[in-house]
This record gives C-alpha cells, sequence and structure tokens, in this order.
C-alpha cells in the first residue's frame, strides 16, 4: 500500500457535490493499493498512520501521535499513487490492485481504522472526488508498506 499523509486543520470530500465526509482536525489520508497487497499491508499501515509522531506537543515538538490528539482521519482512495513514470509521458497502472482486490483492501483498512474507535470520515471508492483541505504545518509524508521509500 502506498499512502499521502497530511496532516489538517480540516478537509473534506464531495462526490457530485455531495459531502461523503468531512473532518477537522486530523489527518488525510490518500490510500493505493498495490496488486501485490494483502492484509498483512493494510495492518501496517494503519499502525503506522495511528502511532506517526507528526503532532506538536506542548513544546511545539512534534511528539504526538493521531492517538495522542484524539483527532480524525479522512481516508480517500486514490489508485493514482500506484502509476509509474519513469518512461515516457504516461503513468503505468500496472502496479495497481485490480479494482475487486483493492476495494476489498480498502475496505480493510477502514475497518481496521474503526476497530481503532478513530473518528473516521472516507469518499466512495472508484468515485470521482473533490478534496478540499487546509494542511496545517504544512506536513505532508509518503509511506509505502513495501518500504520502498
Amino acid at each position: 500500500m502506498r499512502a499521502v499523509i497530511q496532516r489538517v486543520s480540516q478537509a473534506q470530500v464531495l462526490v457530485d457535490a455531495i459531502s461523503t465526509g468531512k473532518i477537522d482536525s486530523g489527518l488525510v489520508v490518500l490510500l493505493g493499493v498495490h496488486a501485490q497487497d494483502s492484509e498483512t499491508d493494510a495492518r501496517w499501515m494503519v499502525e503506522k498512520i495511528l502511532h506517526l509522531r507528526i503532532f506538536a506537543d506542548e513544546q511545539g515538538l512534534m511528539n504526538r501521535s493521531l492517538l495522542d490528539t484524539g483527532g480524525s482521519l479522512l481516508v480517500v482512495s486514490q489508485f493514482t499513487l500506484l502509476g509509474d513514470c519513469r518512461k515516457g509521458r504516461r503513468p503505468s497502472w500496472h502496479d495497481a490492485a485490480p479494482s475487486e482486490k483493492a476495494k476489498a483492501l480498502y475496505e480493510t483498512f477502514l475497518g481496521l481504522c474503526r476497530q481503532r474507535r478513530v473518528p473516521l470520515a472516507s469518499g466512495v471508492f472508484q468515485a470521482m472526488m473533490q478534496l478540499s483541505l487546509c494542511n496545517d504545518g504544512p506536513v505532508t509524508i509518503l509511506l509505502d508498506s513495501h518500504k520502498i521509500f
């Protein structure tokens, strides 16, 4: 799995001009599923995201996690994170999981977040979405469960 995580003061996702998810302080997670991913990748990603120490403590240092702050998650599926642009000008989607598998692992990811009782909002899988957010910091983190970066 690949994720772009942004610390936000607020965020919202719209589908057909209707809000499907909205949060105040927390993290926006753009989530892409790799063809080789499994539930193990989803578990690793959830634990990593929930424990990332990217929120300020009393001294202004990034020492607190989403769990420490009680913040929310807004998770949006984004297969384009698996686009390979090393050759030519058009991305290759070879590494992206097929739709059925990607949806199942996206739902697994959301379910694991719910099990942890994290306030959660989400987009709609495979929908055209408009995402608005106010990046707080800005703080943006890239994660890959295959640890290629």
